[in-house]
């Protein structure tokens, strides 16, 4: 293992950036004389025509672009070394917790560089495993994946959803798990969708049929049931709800498949909760019960049955969460019975098994795990190996022990087994890394943001690091949609470690980190503040001589692709590199793409009200892009599959910094194909990395030493 490294100067990069600059000739980018009135003020769109990522003239544009970029990351020196590096760093085989169906235990595995993870299963924990399903195999590049897995109850058959290219599109498949055969059954058109067995058949959600291609409907969202052996044209239509068809409907199980749950959101109308409706039996034209009718501001997640009364976990009167219990011929909220009571620390999860509750809990961000009765009565916590995250906890009313995953930034994903009888954890399966644990660590510090609250933040970098300012840091950040930032390790994060670079990690506000109250706080008009917890912790981290602006990269994706675009707006002081991943950047019409309509529960919407269009107007990454600002140097990545966060975001985005952008450093944008709103195999993950790592390294004037 290579723990010593140097870092030594580019004598290239200490050429004035203008000789790198001069070397770039961006595509010319085509005006129009587009513009929009929102509430009396007049927008101009002049790039509009890039949102049609199907027409000639865009995808020309996209192939000159990447001639740019790539031409540009070809003359990286160490490009192909970091990608080597990576390689070799990543080539371990890699396991997922397995999961029981009768007498078999499935699990995942990829052998080490494997583009996809292959699904085996074995009798017993000591039986010889056997092959499932490999996606590999699937498509010739690799980039068709195996996005759906559910076993019917007697595992009999299983449902196989299929992703291709990176596409939130499913085409779902019916296997015999006897044979290891499709049947005929074929489905398509399903999107936003699990798999909830019930009987000899399912239910799935889907959309309607299409007249052109699928990226053009995102409305009416229905769900089905299927009977297997039937064509699709006999599927049962469970629900649907024209009059609103931004909605969207999911049905699902119990274990024991007596109830089923119909699940409804409505976010496109600012509603952060969900209705929850419930029948008994396995009529699947029974109509559902409400235990809340609409869809509001408070979500309700089924965990159990217990004896016909239904366990929820829910935030309704409990920002952190709780867990109650509600009959459902009796749902009214007077009659609930609080189970697991609201604590301090936010409720991240609740599952049971074996008979019991296993309730994940955040403390300062990292897991805690209680486990109770049915009834609520407190048993233990699950000691876990030390301070990180640990996820899993699930299984059947009569399993005997659980398996859980712990991981942490330093400490590779680790699998273990929990006795639910003696409340012991024993190590199942542990990662072989070429990752030296005691070289590196992990702090968290508590810093202030502009309004005085406190941040939490983890900084992880080699023991014995120098405070000079002179470290090559990443600040990585999401701040959104109620997500946690949690502690998890990445074997490709350590390539950055070994060279001397510093990860950092800011829960700022907008994620879950500490509950509904800090979610609110960085959403809608309070979005805000997201920006100034990240601009702070890049102010820290100079202040305290980690780093300093020639040094330090921010970095985010999707919602943290929009805090890198309007963090560098508004502070383009202070970071030397900037990263803005499948981003959202135009924040007054992201409704009008796909889903997209989906996020004004967390942003509002530009045509909902003046006060949101003002408040999204201020801050959109295009929109606030201006002529002589000393921006970083960009490197902007999406990828041409992206049907969630559509690749005209970043299009559009990267026009405007390229017209108006006067300085010397790069303004690139770096277009995957056949992938989507994440890498759609592991190949492209990794090229993706080396390119980013290599980037920064070259644009802070520093090579790496490997």
């Amino acid at each position: 293992m290579r723990t010593q490294t140097i870092l030594t100067v580019c004598f290239f990069l200490l050429l004035p950036f203008a000789f790198v600059q001069a070397q770039l000739k961006y595509p010319e980018t085509r005006k129009t004389d587009t513009k929009d009135m929102y509430f009396g003020t007049e927008v101009a769109d002049p790039y509009r025509w890039l949102e049609d990522d199907h027409s000639d003239e865009t995808k020309a544009w996209v192939k000159a672009q990447n001639e740019v970029t790539f031409g540009f990351l070809d003359k990286i020196p160490f490009r192909k070394q970091w990608l080597d590096r990576l390689e070799k760093t990543n080539n371990y085989p890699k396991y997922s917790s397995p999961f029981r169906n009768n007498k078999h235990y499935y699990f995942y595995k990829n052998d080490g560089l494997q583009n996809q993870s292959v699904l085996y299963r074995q009798k017993g924990l000591k039986g010889e495993p056997e092959l499932v399903l490999d996606p590999n195999k699937l498509s010739p590049d690799g980039t068709t994946a195996l996005a759906v897995f559910s076993l019917s109850k007697n595992g009999k058959y299983a449902v196989v959803g299929i992703s291709e290219g990176g596409s939130d599109w499913r085409t779902l498949y019916v296997r015999d798990m006897k044979t290891g055969k499709n049947l005929a059954d074929e489905i398509k058109w399903a999107k936003v969708t699990g798999v909830a067995w019930q009987g000899d058949g399912f239910y799935y959600s889907r959309y309607p049929k299409p007249d052109k291609e699928l990226s053009a409907i995102n409305e009416n969202h229905q769900v089905f049931y299927h009977k297997v052996g039937t064509p699709q044209s006999q599927d049962v239509l469970v629900y649907e709800d024209p009059a609103n068809p931004q909605r969207f409907h999911g049905v699902f199980t119990s274990d024991d498949e007596k109830y089923s749950f119909l699940n409804i959101s409505d976010r496109g109308k600012g509603k952060m909760g969900n209705a929850i409706w419930v029948r008994s039996g396995k009529d699947v034209k029974a109509p559902f019960k409400p235990i809340i009718a609409e869809p509001e501001h408070f979500t309700y997640s089924p965990i159990d049955v217990v004896n016909g009364k239904i366990l929820f976990n829910t935030n309704d009167d409990a920002p952190n969460n709780r867990i109650v219990l509600i009959d459902p011929a009796n749902p009214a909220k007077a009659n609930w019975k609080t189970v697991v009571p609201e604590k301090p620390e936010p409720l991240t999860s609740a599952s049971s098994a074996g008979g019991k509750l296993f309730v994940s809990y955040s403390k300062d961000v990292t897991t805690r795990v209680q486990v109770y009765s049915l009834e609520g009565a407190y048993e233990r916590d699950v000691e876990l190996p030390s301070l990180g995250t640990a996820g899993g906890f699930g299984g059947e009313r009569k399993d005997k022990q659980v398996f859980y995953t712990f991981t942490g930034f330093t400490y590779p994903p680790t699998i273990f087994s929990y006795d639910i009888a003696t409340g012991k954890s024993t190590l199942f399966r542990a990662p072989e890394v070429d990752f030296d644990l005691n070289a590196y660590e992990t702090k968290q510090v508590f810093y202030p943001s502009k309004d005085g609250t406190q941040v939490p933040m983890f900084i992880v970098h080699k023991k014995g690091l120098q405070l000079n300012g002179k470290n090559p840091t990443i600040l990585y950040a999401y701040g959104g949609f109620n997500i946690r930032l949690a502690p998890s390790f990445s074997m490709s994060r350590v390539s950055w470690l070994e060279q001397g670079g510093i990860y950092v990690s800011a829960n700022i506000r907008g994620g879950s980190e500490y509950g509904e109250v800090w979610h609110e706080a960085g959403m809608r008009l309070k979005k805000q503040n997201v920006f100034d917890d990240f601009i702070a912790a890049a102010e820290y981290l100079i202040e305290n001589k980690y780093t300093s602006r020639q040094y330090l990269a921010c970095q985010g994706g999707s919602n943290g692709g929009l805090l890198v675009g309007t963090v560098i707006n508004q502070r383009p002081d202070l970071f030397g590199v900037a990263i803005p991943q499948v981003g959202v950047m135009d924040m007054l019409r992201f409704h009008k793409f796909t889903i997209g309509w989906n996020w004004i529960a967390e942003y509002g919407g530009s045509e909902a009200s003046e006060a949101d269009f003002k408040n999204l107007y201020n801050y959109s990454p295009l929109h606030n892009i201006r002529s002589g600002l000393d921006y970083p140097a960009v490197m902007i990545t999406t990828a041409d599959h992206d049907d969630r966060v559509v690749p005209a975001h970043s299009f559009k985005y990267a026009a405007e910094l390229q017209a108006k952008y006067r300085g010397d450093k790069p303004m690139l944008i770096r277009i995957e194909t056949d992938s989507g709103h994440g890498a759609s195999n592991l190949r492209k993950a990794l090229e993706g990395v080396a390119d980013i790592y290599s980037y920064c390294f070259y644009m802070m004037g520093l090579t790496p030493k490997f």
